[in-house]
C-alpha cells in the first residue's frame, strides 16, 4: 500500500468565497477612502443641514400617517423618534481635531499607523501625519509617540507575519515597526507605505511592479 500523502486541493466553493471576500473588501475600502464625504456628511455644513431637514420631514410625515391602522401608534412613535433625532443632532463640524493637528504640523497626509509600541510602553493605536520634512506618529490623544525625519527615510517594507501586516520604516540608524490587524490590515499597511512614498518621491523610488514569470 502506498504511503504517499495525498494533497487535498481547495474546493471551488472555498475559492469562490475567498474571491468574493477580497472583492467586497476592496470595494468597501475604496468607497471609504476615495469617497469619504459619503461617510462624513457632518463635515459639510450645507449637506448636513439638508440631511437634518430631510430627516425631520420624514419623521413628521410618518407621524401624521393615519393612526387608525392597527399598528399606527408604532409607526407614529418611529416618526416622532426620527423628528427628535433630527432636532438633537449636533451642528456640522467643519474642521475635526485631526484637521487642526495636521495644519499645525504642516502634514499633507494623515493615515492609520496601526499599532505602535514605543520601547517598553504598551502598544497604542496611532496615526501617521506625513509631510516632506517629518513623519509624526501620534496616538488617539494627539500625543507624539515618535517623530521621524522624512528626508532620512531609507527603507520601507510591508510584510505579513503571524496573521498581521507589518510596515517597517528605516531612517538614519533607527527602525520603527507598525502592526495592522483585521479585515483591511494589508490595505491599511500598503496605504501608509504609498502615502510615505508619495510624500518623498525624490528620496524613495516607487515600488517596482512584479512581473509574471512564465515557464520556459
Amino acid at each position: 500500500m502506498s504511503t504517499t500523502p495525498t494533497a487535498i486541493a481547495p474546493t471551488s466553493h472555498e475559492n469562490l468565497f475567498q474571491k468574493a471576500k477580497a472583492f467586497f473588501g476592496a470595494a468597501l475600502f475604496l468607497v471609504i477612502h476615495r469617497f469619504p464625504r459619503l461617510l462624513q456628511l457632518h463635515r459639510n455644513e450645507k449637506s448636513w443641514t439638508l440631511f437634518r431637514i430631510a430627516l425631520a420631514c420624514l419623521g413628521a410625515a410618518i407621524v401624521i400617517l393615519p393612526l387608525s391602522l392597527w399598528n399606527g401608534w408604532i409607526t407614529a412613535s418611529f416618526g416622532l423618534l426620527l423628528f427628535v433625532v433630527a432636532i438633537l443632532l449636533p451642528p456640522a463640524e467643519l474642521e475635526s481635531g485631526t484637521d487642526r493637528k495636521a495644519r499645525e504640523l504642516g502634514a499633507q497626509t494623515v493615515v492609520s499607523g496601526g499599532e505602535y509600541q514605543p520601547g517598553n510602553a504598551p502598544a497604542a493605536e496611532v496615526r501617521l501625519f506625513i509631510s516632506p520634512a517629518h513623519i509624526w506618529v501620534l496616538d488617539a490623544h494627539f500625543d507624539p509617540c515618535l517623530v521621524m525625519s522624512a528626508p532620512e527615510v531609507s527603507s520601507l517594507r510591508v510584510e505579513e507575519k503571524e496573521q498581521r501586516w507589518l510596515l517597517q520604516i528605516g531612517w538614519a540608524d533607527h527602525k520603527a515597526e507598525f502592526a495592522f490587524a483585521g479585515f483591511f490590515a494589508e490595505r491599511f499597511a500598503r496605504l501608509a507605505e504609498e502615502s510615505i512614498r508619495a510624500a518623498l518621491p525624490q528620496v524613495l523610488p516607487a515600488t517596482p511592479k512584479r512581473r509574471a514569470v512564465s515557464a520556459g
